[in-house]
């Protein structure tokens, strides 16, 4: 059975509600219907539970969510992915509150050992620019380069599609 969604994102309130509510239909609609009475000051009606019903969406359709509508993936190869474990993890502790990177995904070729790609997220190209304007991933690009057997391939994608599956 497909899982459902309820988003207060998708529909406007006077407190900006971020609230998504994600289970089975039934669940959904009784948890979004006791949340639109505590938080929205609803009443809990037959009539609201079918309003709540109405506006589910699966869970794994919708639009790219937010903070992914850029990508960039980076392909290296190492044989010291420790070294670059340590130094990524350095970069984050240097980087928390400053990064416009929204996450980073780091895979390993099945087929070619010691190659990898890094898929790190964005909420747009332009965040992507400020954040390799830090001075913290300036040191970690120059840093990661000393780790790896030649030079990273850089790709700068645009997002058009995204879904849980």
């Amino acid at each position: 059975m497909t899982r459902k969604a309820a988003d207060c994102r998708e529909t406007p309130s006077e407190i900006n509600c971020s609230l998504t509510i994600t289970g089975e239909e039934e669940e959904v609609v009784r948890a979004a219907a006791e949340h639109a009475v505590s938080a929205h000051g609803h009443e809990d009606t037959p009539e609201l539970r079918e309003q709540v019903r109405g506006m589910l969406r699966d869970e794994a359709a919708g639009p790219v969510p937010k903070g992914m509508q850029f990508v960039q993936l980076i392909e290296f190869t190492t044989r010291k992915r420790a070294e670059l474990n340590q130094l990524m993890d350095e970069w984050e502790d240097r980087t928390g509150g400053k990064r416009t990177a929204t996450r980073a995904v780091l895979t390993e070729d099945h087929e070619q050992p010691d190659t990898y790609y890094e898929f790190v997220e964005f909420p747009s190209y332009d965040e992507a620019v400020r954040n390799s304007h830090l001075p913290e991933t300036d040191e970690l690009s120059q840093r990661m380069r000393g780790l790896c057997d030649g030079e990273p391939t850089f790709h700068n994608l645009d997002v058009v599609r995204a879904e849980a599956l």
